[in-house]
């Protein structure tokens, strides 16, 4: 029997619960039949989770008397802006959906990220359940409900909190996933042992080789324990004002690389492996970790198959693109800084200090 593990996220009224089974998508019509979901779903989607599994999905769910309404969208972050957003509106209006009517966001955190924020914005509100396709997605972007889009300033600078009803995983999807998604996807997961759990980040050391060739009882407890770490934290700080923040890790100078390379150089994943090495290299350099700790990292941020080395750009040129991102506070950029593995601390950065530490590392 294929094992079914559920993992709660709560928030008082906007509580729900994030179910992991191997082979759900296929019995996604039960499923959203279990939730009380009825008449038409609208069905976000990019081009290359449709190919793969939008039949799938619509067949399934038509068994069950729902009816798909197809929204296809270009891959990629590009599609992460608000004329996006608005091509979604503009079906869900034209289709007649109501506020008391369903959304799925059935790909991975783009496609999560864009229909979330439609959903949050749709008539002030219409629920959606989150299905995502790749392992960023089912670790991290789908659990805790923040939503939005890029502005050409920086990412995720436009959205909202909106929790889902629902967060369905299903790990034989990561099956179809491109070898350098599945790769980058694991920056998201080796960022939960370095801020939370000593044991997890040894697990993955340990067992990485089979991690990277999805030996799938390997996946399913990767995927639920990242899960159930996020789910600890969001319950704690829903809206990102204090213990959340750890979750940024990695991204203060990830991100910032993201938007240097026009989001195309590198994808998400790739550039948080760069920050987790950097941003340990960084507490080193301020004395708030050992060098141990930043080799721990390097070396298993490598194993993964991800790059640990900063692109040779302008320090002043990366340090504007840090200052246009949403973690930004009061003018002062606030970073994510390990103390050891599993334990992390946040303090703002100084310009000064980063400019040091860049020329130091540089030299090296």
């Amino acid at each position: 029997m294929t094992p079914i593990f559920t993992v709660p996220v709560s928030l008082a009224e906007r509580s729900y619960e994030i179910t992991i089974r191997a082979g759900l998508l296929e019995k996604l019509g039960s499923e959203l039949k279990h939730r009380a979901v009825k008449g038409k779903v609208a069905v976000v989607t990019d081009r290359r989770v449709a190919r793969h599994y939008l039949r799938t999905v619509s067949d399934t769910i038509k068994r069950y008397g729902i009816e798909p309404v197809p929204i296809i969208l270009a891959p990629g972050e590009r599609s992460k802006t608000l004329k996006t957003v608005e091509s979604v509106l503009d079906v869900l209006a034209r289709h007649r959906f109501e506020r008391s009517s369903v959304l799925l966001a059935l790909g991975g955190g783009v496609v999560g990220d864009v229909a979330g924020f439609a959903a949050s914005i749709y008539q002030r509100g219409m629920s959606y359940i989150q299905v995502p396709t790749t392992l960023v997605a089912q670790v991290d972007s789908s659990v805790g409900g923040k939503t939005g889009v890029d502005h050409r300033l920086g990412k995720n600078l436009i959205g909202s909190f909106f929790q889902p009803r629902a967060v369905l995983i299903d790990p034989l999807v990561l099956r179809t996933l491109p070898t350098r998604e599945w790769v980058a996807g694991l920056a998201e997961v080796i960022k939960y042992g370095i801020i939370a759990d000593e044991s997890f980040f040894s697990y993955l050391q340990r067992y990485m080789p089979d991690l990277l060739n999805q030996v799938p009882k390997v996946v399913s407890t990767v995927v639920k324990r990242s899960c159930e770490i996020k789910a600890e934290v969001v319950s704690m700080d829903e809206r990102e004002s204090d213990r959340r923040r750890i979750l940024n890790y990695g991204h203060t100078i990830g991100h910032a690389l993201e938007a240097l390379g026009g989001y195309q150089s590198l994808v998400h994943g790739e550039a948080v492996g760069i920050g987790l090495v950097q941003e340990a290299d960084l507490a080193c350099f301020q004395g708030w970790c050992s060098n141990e700790v930043v080799e721990r990292i390097r070396r298993i941020v490598k194993a993964a198959g991800l790059k640990d080395q900063m692109p040779r750009w302008a320090s002043s040129k990366i340090w504007k693109a840090m200052l246009h991102d949403k973690k930004v506070s009061e003018g002062r950029v606030i970073g994510v800084w390990p103390s050891r593995i599993g334990e992390v601390r946040m303090a703002p950065l100084e310009e000064q200090v980063f400019n040091r530490w860049y020329a130091a590392s540089q030299t090296t």
